[in-house]
């Protein structure tokens, strides 16, 4: 047995999944609508609407962000592009990915089609998530840090699996669509900081429905091609690929999103500044001090997130997102980072070049990471000078949002209005979504849609 016959066998094996699991899941996939809202007035949003608006009606398909229809694979580009284009959605370690941008748009757009109920997007996107989470594992962290982007990579394989089990295929035609997405899989981080970087999510959404869709007919590809040669793991997996144990696959019981968990954002910007965000937060609820007495700001950080963020003086608010200095000084202006912080006028306004000096950014040599034991994280260190003569240090391993210090209800529903601000019906939505296994079908979001 191969890798793909492993994964496709764990899922379509699957029957039932906890409660906590589930719940798990339903927030993710909340999460993910209020960014997929709150991106779609975005440039490259608009953009790919644009691109594609000969394929939109009033008619048939699945529903767009912004109003009309199309078919799947096209609704699920538009759709996931928009989830990705602010940077808000959720992070996925094992994956390398924004897994829920992917997948909730790919699983919705289809689900629309075949009117699939609320238990049956949990449970595809379960699939989808535990998918990904095995071919990441398989090619490790030097994937990433290689320059691959594995939300348009890891995320569009992993999500094949998710659409094939929604579709209702067997184990084998879910084999079918991993080996098709394998050759769909694509998206370099030198693209970051772009308005194309958010449609790379965007085609890994259409490409998973794609590769499903061509296995329901029956194309197939090599199905040993994750780690054949010349395959995946030869090709993507950077200098230390970790491969795949199909036994191991097999005998998986617990699901990932309960031991390792997705991670949504709390600041809507990169994921590579989040940790040192935090433990500034945390010095600042520990020490008193203003913007005005902060001589410098030391960060270290992992050598992939300093490649991923390459704008010292960004010129847009894409760069913004990508720009260490740019929100860690606008941090220390207003004390918190929003949506609003990462508009092209407010960019203009904040980026001074004098300012941004102030924050330095280095990384982990190469060796320090490949000396850290498998699963363990080196921490992102933070190390505030002031006037006053007083350094302030901190460091952490883990954003806000992780199992370990997971979002409090009330911070899960401050982001959701504050994603869903222009939406008069948002905490009704919130409120039906919180009951999502119960709902026979999805139309509830019409109104979020745009219908």
């Amino acid at each position: 047995m191969n890798a793909i016959q492993a994964i496709a066998d764990w899922s379509r094996q699957q029957h039932t999944f906890s409660p906590q699991t589930r719940e798990l899941a339903r927030l993710a996939i909340t999460d993910t609508l209020a960014c997929l809202y709150a991106g779609k007035a975005d440039f490259s949003s608009q953009t790919v609407r644009h691109a594609f608006a000969g394929y939109l009606n009033d008619g048939a398909g699945a529903r767009v962000i912004g109003g009309g229809k199309a078919p799947a694979a096209i609704a699920a580009l538009l759709n996931a592009t928009a989830a990705h284009a602010i940077d808000y959605d959720d992070n996925f370690q094992p994956g390398m990915s924004h897994a829920s941008a992917v997948l909730v748009p790919a699983l919705l757009a289809v689900a629309d089609e075949i009117n699939a109920s609320g238990r049956q997007l949990i449970d595809a996107y379960l699939i989808g998530l535990q998918a990904q989470a095995f071919v990441g594992w398989g090619v490790g962290p030097s994937h990433y840090t290689a320059g691959w982007h594995g939300t348009s990579t890891v995320g569009c394989i992993g999500t094949a699996a998710g659409v094939a089990w929604l579709l209702g295929l067997d184990a084998a035609g879910i084999a079918r669509a991993l080996s098709n997405a394998v050759s769909f899989a694509s998206g370099t981080k030198g693209q970051f900081g772009t308005p194309i970087k958010p449609l790379h999510a965007g085609w890994a959404a259409r490409n998973a429905i794609d590769a499903a869709r061509l296995a329901e007919q029956g194309m197939l590809g090599r199905l040993d091609i994750l780690e054949a040669p010349q395959g995946f793991l030869e090709l993507f997996g950077g200098d230390s690929p970790s491969g795949w144990d199909c036994e191991s696959i097999l005998a998986t019981q617990k699901h990932v999103i309960e031991t390792v968990g997705v991670m949504p954002k709390r600041h809507p910007c990169c994921g590579s500044t989040h940790m040192i965000i935090d433990a500034l937060l945390d010095i600042r609820a520990q020490h008193d001090f203003s913007d005005e007495e902060v001589v410098s700001v030391a960060t270290l950080v992992g050598i992939a997130n300093q490649r991923n963020l390459a704008y010292v003086v960004p010129e847009d608010e894409m760069q913004a997102r990508f720009s260490m200095n740019y929100c860690v000084d606008t941090l220390l202006r207003n004390g918190a980072l929003g949506v609003n912080d990462f508009t092209p006028a407010r960019v203009a306004a904040l980026a001074d070049p004098v300012r941004l000096a102030r924050i330095s950014m280095q990384a982990y040599r190469a060796e320090q990471e490949k000396d850290t034991p498998p699963g363990e994280r080196l921490a992102h260190r933070v190390t505030v000078t002031l006037k006053d003569g007083r350094v302030l240090e901190a460091e952490r391993k883990l954003a806000k949002g992780s199992l370990i210090e997971p979002f409090t209800p009330a911070d899960r529903l401050q982001k959701f209005v504050d994603c869903c601000a222009s939406l008069p019906s948002a905490h009704t939505i919130f409120t039906q979504l919180s009951r999502l296994d119960e709902q026979q079908d999805l139309t509830f979001l019409n109104e979020m849609m745009g219908e």
